[in-house]
């Protein structure tokens, strides 16, 4: 049970590791119900952060106006070009960008909504086989490619570190990803989950993405 009590004592610890860095804390609710999202907002989150489209806006729209309206979201999960027209303008932030096709149909939904989309570009540093995410190496070509098309703005990077317990691996993939968005000069850099956020902190996160750690008992 995901009580506003037991989220209030995560995330006080979490803060006490978070220490005053400017960090944005992306709370994944997409294995919770509109009631821990609602729990989260009252123990003071405001981004939350889901994976499957049609569920998230179905759950995301049975919410109180003032939860609805002052929350930040974003969609974390990989994004087919069939379900763009669902996240464009629903979500504020498309961390999982990872093909100048899925921009290119980003662009078309947010231009016929007269918005411009925010989104992030998914790296696979780790060159992990059943993970999506370009190459680093692809990085430069596809911001290139996307600063051409209007109604898309690219914030920044986003990873999805190995699951493994090797503090030295996962540092040189969150290393690699802050030098990364230094060179290229973008604002954020979304890494860090449950298991691996205390070292993605330290390596230079703007984004981290709690959801196990943040909504069960300790």
């Amino acid at each position: 049970m995901c009580t506003l009590d037991t989220i209030k004592k995560n995330l006080d610890r979490i803060l006490k590791i978070v220490d005053g860095k400017k960090i944005r804390i992306v709370a994944v609710t997409k294995y919770y119900n509109e009631n821990a999202i609602q729990n989260a907002y009252l123990a003071g989150l405001r981004d939350f952060g889901e994976s499957r489209a049609l569920e998230a806006i179905e759950k995301i729209n049975k919410l109180d106006d003032e939860i609805r309206k002052k929350s930040t979201y974003h969609f974390i999960g990989h994004l087919q070009t069939n379900k763009v027209k669902h996240v464009v303008g629903f979500f504020d932030y498309i961390h999982s960008v990872d093909s100048l096709k899925v921009a290119k149909e980003i662009a078309k939904c947010a231009a016929e909504k007269g918005i411009v989309q925010k989104v992030l570009i998914q790296v696979n540093v780790a060159d992990e086989k059943t993970k999506f995410g370009i190459a680093p190496l692809q990085t430069q070509n596809l911001i290139e490619e996307i600063s051409t098309l209007n109604s898309i703005k690219v914030e920044g990077l986003m990873n999805i570190a190995p699951l493994t317990d090797n503090e030295n691996e996962l540092r040189a993939h969150f290393s690699q990803m802050r030098k990364l968005r230094e060179k290229y000069n973008l604002k954020e850099l979304s890494m860090g989950m449950s298991n691996d956020f205390k070292i993605a902190l330290e390596e230079g996160a703007t984004i981290i993405r709690l959801g196990r750690i943040l909504f069960k008992n300790s």
